[in-house]
């Protein structure tokens, strides 16, 4: 099966006037959108109308779409109110995913912060967070996707082992799944540059988290070397990952049919080559300029 190649798309001035234009100028095949603002609290009501035609435009163009939830959740936190707010922003990521018919909604996997053991803060991730998957009761209802960070200050998940105990705090809910970033775990320290390093870090996911459990990608090179534990996106080929890897992804039994979504720089232009490149990596041997 093969994977469908996009990118996240801008939603200012209406999901479907907005996004489906930009979405077909960069050739996507997959998209992801925010439903807030990314860097904010709000939790804004949605247009039905934009809705019903976001819906009926990614159905008509078979494009499966994945909501980014904003990036101030985090449930490991040692402020009560930042607790609080995580759950009432995430509760309306999931709802607003179900609303545009979205398969999953990605979020951060947030920090033991206020120097907190990891235990403590991940009990606080089973108190607050489990409760938001068991209302996932619907047919229709988004994945719930865990993205793992590049590993700054006192993340709770950047390498591949820290997922265990993150699924585990979360009974590994039938609804729960991973977003795989590719510049966040190379600045974890996973060599995907390396001799074999995708394959190998992509076996360690399945043995870590299950089969299955791996429902998107974001594909991203890296503006810094591997283990630099920096969040710099580059366009694809042009970092420290190299484009060479992003074809054993491809190959990859793991991620057979999974989605991929660029989050890398440049505007339309540089959006639209970096979709063409992975298609090209994706689709044949040919020479990518890498």
């Amino acid at each position: 099966m093969r994977n469908p190649v996009g990118g996240h798309i801008p939603v200012a001035g209406g999901l479907a006037k907005t996004g489906l234009p930009y979405a077909a100028e960069m050739g996507a095949e997959a998209v992801q959108v925010f439903v807030a603002n990314p860097r904010g609290w709000a939790t804004p009501a949605g247009d039905p109308k934009q809705d019903e035609a976001f819906r009926a435009g990614c159905a008509a163009r078979s494009l499966p779409v994945y909501v980014h939830a904003p990036y101030l959740i985090n449930f490991g936190s040692h402020t009560e109110a930042t607790a609080e707010r995580s759950v009432e922003s995430l509760r309306h990521s999931l709802r607003r995913g179900r609303d545009i018919g979205a398969r999953g909604v990605v979020v951060h996997t947030g920090a033991a912060t206020g120097g907190r053991p990891r235990s403590e803060a991940l009990a606080q991730v089973r108190e607050r967070l489990l409760p938001l998957l068991d209302e996932l009761t619907h047919e229709d209802d988004p994945w719930l996707l865990l993205e793992g960070t590049a590993g700054q200050g006192a993340s709770l998940c950047s390498r591949m082992a820290d997922l265990g105990p993150y699924f585990d705090a979360l009974d590994r809910h039938p609804k729960l799944g991973v977003c795989l970033d590719t510049c966040h775990v190379f600045a974890a320290g996973h060599d995907l540059a390396g001799p074999g390093g995708m394959k190998q870090t992509l076996d360690e996911l399945v043995s870590v988290v299950g089969e299955g459990r791996l429902k998107l990608i974001h594909a991203n090179d890296s503006k810094d070397v591997v283990g630099a534990h920096k969040d710099r996106h580059e366009n694809i080929g042009s970092g420290h990952i190299g484009a060479e890897p992003f074809r054993e992804l491809f190959a990859h039994p793991a991620t057979e049919g999974v989605p991929l979504t660029i989050e890398t720089p440049g505007g339309k232009e540089g959006h639209a080559a970096d979709v063409a490149r992975l298609k090209a990596l994706r689709d044949g041997p040919e020479e990518t300029g890498a």
